[in-house]
């Protein structure tokens, strides 16, 4: 009997084309952006970029878990799906605002903003994921989601980011990815018609790191 392709609801389905757009585009900054810091940035060294890796991650750790704990108050997916939303306007944003960066301190700035932005995107990200994932194919469509939406992703934009870097130059990426992100969220608009008004109490949860 042939191995046939699992159905996937419309949900799962949404966020995972959403999420390979968003992984793609920020994949295209991964060949370049300590050389776009340490050349097109006034002083910008390796340490720099060290300490706004730093920043970025800082930020998005700790508020994340106020956001999550937020959202885990059983007002239904609303809140989540508005978090969603805002985060990754946030995070568009900010990519495009690098193209204007200059010091180091334009860098630190923004990479603070990014942890802000990706702290209200990706616990209501997962939680949805989570609570509409089809029973009995949680392996599958997790699965599905690190090999195609990560992964996938991942490879097509580190390709894609050195070739764009090479053609327009290390700046000129920053709005393009900006763009995408906008695009990717978006995309995640097309959830609201799936979403819970409540939610069962206690729902099963699983947190896996996105970036």
């Amino acid at each position: 009997m042939p191995l046939q392709f699992p159905k996937i609801n419309q949900v799962i389905l949404i966020i995972v084309l959403a999420d390979f757009v968003l992984v793609s585009a920020f994949s295209f900054l991964t060949p370049i952006y300590s050389l776009f810091i340490t050349k097109e940035i006034t002083n910008g060294t390796v340490a720099v970029v060290g300490f706004a890796l730093t920043i970025y991650w800082t930020v998005k750790s700790i508020l994340q878990l106020f956001v999550a704990r937020y959202i885990d108050r059983n007002h239904g997916e609303y809140d989540d799906f508005y978090s969603m939303i805002i985060g990754g306007f946030i995070s568009s944003m900010v990519v495009i605002l690098y193209y204007f960066a200059s010091h180091i301190w334009h860098i630190y700035l923004l990479q603070l903003l990014l942890g802000v932005g990706d702290a209200f995107l990706v616990p209501p990200f997962y939680a949805i994921f989570t609570r509409h994932i089809d029973k009995g194919r949680e392996g599958f469509e997790w699965s599905l989601y690190s090999s195609f939406s990560i992964g996938a992703g991942a490879a097509f934009g580190g390709a894609v980011g050195g070739l764009l870097a090479t053609v327009i130059g290390f700046r000129a990426v920053f709005p393009l990815v900006g763009i995408l992100a906008f695009v990717a969220t978006l995309m995640l608009v097309f959830l609201r018609p799936y979403i819970l008004p409540k939610v069962p109490q206690n729902p099963a949860r699983m947190f896996i790191q996105k970036k």
